[in-house]
């Protein structure tokens, strides 16, 4: 057999050795010719006075007309000092977290430069492993330019810097210019913002601290939350050990380099009530699209948000209108335009000079406001309005029982309750009893809601049945916005609060473009809303229904695994308006029960809705919602209940008089539907009122979740019957929503 394989000659190797040349000396002259332009770059770039770089103006921030000032952000706190003023274990803290080589390097990072080079060439984001002196140039010029360009005069600048200034010049400019949140630019100013000293007098672990947030100051300041405090502990904790790692760490006996404490941030009274508020968070909208702090604070851009001035006015006039003057208590609203997902108006819970946490943000669990999205689920799935569900009280579902509220074991209504009824009245069993028809019903919802508008990073959204009844951490903004989706045809779309950025020269660097996306269908959106509306004018939503024009909404109220209600709420909208209510106490869990008079979503997050829609909405179009689709039953099982026959009456024979007397014809017994004959409702069509005359009480709001036993309810028989399937009630968890 002969060998087919080419043999390799002279010839052939003569070949290969040319194109090695050519590419060897086309790899030359790219590296020749790159350094030529270097060297002239490098010659014709002159240092410009670093003062020129904080030649600060004012950003001014604007309502959605764009003519009316909302607020605007401070000028630069900084103040200069001497760098024999800031302590030696500050300066080493710095190093350790920032440039470890400081004192030995050339003032570039190679690497750095070309990993981050390609890294944005690719579109990635912006990367950071430059040097104290790449910084402190980026610094002095504030361009945020994310380019190869940038990087190359980044790296020219720090070169010369680094040949005409001494490590210890870099050091003391670069102290007195970086960036620490808070507005605070420099050390000295840094120190006075978040400990109220002066640079001097800065600890280890305060200079350590300080020297941590460096890195991201944006996400690790304490006072944001609990998520920018463990952000800050963790940057902490690499910069204590890596100044122990390099010998800078001074000696102490014991583990006393633990977070320092932060005395309580101190604001602008300008930026009191829900101004500062308001400000925050355009200011992290403008972070998230690429802005920077320089340009934010100090680049003069005039940002038109999309804060409407009468519904802002509208929510801060009706919600002390309504919730009582509690210490402690938080009702947090947020109103979405429907058809575009912009941020209208928001009541953060709680004048910003008391506090900076925004409830309207960092939101609750919405208890049966969240049944919404498992009643599109369902329609989408296939069942309608008509279909019919378990509403006996309790069912158990593998290996968790849920319950409704009421006294016992809870109120029963019956082994086939309406879709429609169940929502109206807000039965927690006939929407777990739904969940559970569904293939991976629970999975389905959860997707639905996404898509609707939840986060998918929400707290404790789950595959768990405890999500239907709301028990994940789901803010009143996102709540707002995802019901928009459904008062907008089901079109889903993302909130902002953002509208547009001009600069100074009159150009515009950002405009936001609104992205819609068919989340569910125009005909499951329709009766959802249909559904939603009998719930204000039939069902537990009836205390919102007072501002003249016709409302869609759900009533939600959420306990905590001891039984105490953390949460409650009202979440409904106009065609051209969507507003979420939410009221909670203290760090979000405390009970509201024994400290308002009424904690069901039913009464104050309802009448507090309808204080801001029809102050928000007085003199706007009454534009009317859709009729309903009367989508019909396409999934198997479920069918609408069908009554028994009527009794018939048979007349007995006549007869002889007597004089005996004779018994009275009685009516042939109709059989007997499963469960209670007084709480087996028909099912409702769209277009009936179902069920309706309902109030709120506790048998139509509290919500549980899994792990609570309510007390005092007396034994039901051990099974009820469902769409020929067979339920056994064991020892286990409850759960109970509204």
């Amino acid at each position: 057999m002969s060998d087919k394989t080419p043999k390799r000659g002279p010839e052939a190797r003569s070949t290969t050795r040319t194109w090695v040349k050519r590419v060897f000396l086309l790899l030359a002259t790219v590296f020749g010719l790159g350094l030529v332009l270097f060297a002239f770059a490098y010659a014709t770039t002159d240092i410009p006075d670093p003062n020129q770089g904080f030649e600060a103006q004012t950003t001014y921030v604007y309502y959605d007309d764009g003519k009316s000032v909302l607020g605007k952000f401070a000028e630069q706190n900084r103040t200069t000092i001497p760098l024999e003023d800031v302590p030696q274990h500050v300066q080493d803290a710095v190093i350790a977290a920032e440039d470890a080589t400081f004192y030995s390097n050339k003032g570039i990072d190679p690497k750095g430069i070309l990993r981050a080079a390609f890294n944005n060439a690719k579109g990635g984001s912006t990367q950071g492993a430059s040097t104290i002196t790449q910084q402190y140039v980026k610094v002095l010029y504030l361009t945020q330019e994310r380019s190869f360009t940038r990087k190359a005069k980044e790296a020219i600048l720090s070169l010369k810097i680094h040949r005409q200034l001494s490590k210890d010049e870099i050091l003391a400019g670069y102290l007195n210019t970086i960036y620490f949140g808070r507005g605070a630019y420099g050390i000295e100013a840094a120190s006075r913002a978040y400990f109220g000293i002066p640079a001097k007098k800065l600890d280890v672990r305060q200079g350590a601290a300080l020297a941590a947030m460096i890195n991201n100051p944006n996400n690790l300041d304490p006072a944001e939350g609990e998520a920018s405090r463990s952000a800050l502990e963790s940057r902490y904790t690499y910069v204590i050990d890596r100044m122990s790692e390099l010998g800078s760490l001074p000696s102490v006996k014991g583990d006393p380099y633990r977070l320092p404490k932060f005395p309580k941030r101190k604001v602008e009274n300008s930026n009191g009530g829900q101004r500062g508020h308001i400000l925050k968070m355009v200011h992290d909208d403008l972070v998230k699209n690429g802005f920077s702090e320089s340009e934010i604070l100090t680049g003069g851009l005039r940002v038109t948000t999309t804060i409407d001035k009468k519904v802002q006015a509208a929510v801060e006039a009706g919600v002390p209108e309504v919730a009582p003057k509690l210490k402690g208590l938080h009702p947090a609203v947020a109103s979405v335009d429907p058809r575009t997902g912009a941020l209208r108006g928001i009541y953060a819970g709680q004048d910003y000079l008391k506090s900076q946490l925004n409830w309207a943000v960092a939101g609750g669990a919405p208890g049966s406001t969240f049944k919404a999205f498992a009643l599109a689920t369902a329609l989408d799935y296939g069942y309608s309005l008509k279909s019919t569900f378990d509403g006996n009280s309790p069912i158990e579902v593998n290996g968790t029982e849920f319950s409704n509220e009421g006294e016992g074991l809870g109120e029963s209504y019956g082994s086939a309750i309406s879709l429609l009824t169940a929502t109206e009245k807000s039965v927690n069993t006939a929407y777990i009893d739904l969940a559970d028809s569904m293939d991976n019903g629970v999975s389905k919802i959860k997707e639905h809601a996404i898509a609707m508008g939840i986060p998918r990073n929400a707290p404790g959204l789950d595959d768990t049945f405890s999500i239907v009844l709301g028990s994940a951490t789901v803010s009143p903004i996102d709540m707002a916005n995802a019901y928009g989706t459904i008062a907008d045809g089901g079109k889903a779309k993302k909130w902002y609060v953002v509208q547009k950025v001009k600069t100074l020269d009159g150009s515009r660097p950002y405009k936001h473009n609104v992205r819609t996306t068919a989340a569910i269908s125009e005909d499951v959106a329709a009766d959802t809303s249909y559904a939603l509306q009998q719930v204000a004018i039939a069902g537990t939503g009836q205390n919102a229904n007072v501002i003249g024009r016709p409302i869609a909404g759900k009533t939600g109220t959420a306990t905590t695994d001891g039984g105490h209600v953390r949460s409650s709420w009202f979440v409904g909208y106009t065609p051209q308006l969507a507003t979420a209510v939410m009221y909670v106490r203290g760090n979000g869990n405390q009970p509201l029960d024994g400290f308002l008079s009424s904690f069901f979503g039913a009464d104050y997050p309802a009448r507090t809705w309808a204080a801001v829609m029809g102050k928000a909405l007085e003199g706007e179009e009454e534009i009317p919602f859709p009729p309903p689709a009367n989508l019909e039953q396409t999934a198997e099982g479920h069918e609408p209940y069908t009554p028994p026959p009527s009794p018939t009456y048979t007349p007995s024979p006549t007869k002889s008089p007597s004089k005996s007397p004779s018994s009275s014809p009685t009516p042939t017994d109709a059989p007997s539907p499963s469960g209670p004959p007084s709480s087996t409702p028909t099912a409702t069509p769209p277009g009936g009122g179902g069920g309706g005359g309902a109030t709120e009480s506790p048998a139509a709001q509290k919500t549980t979740t899994p792990g609570q036993s309510p007390a005092g309810r007396s034994q039901e028989p051990a099974t009820t019957r469902q769409s020929g399937r067979r339920r056994r009630r064991a020892p286990g968890r409850r759960a109970a929503a509204a």
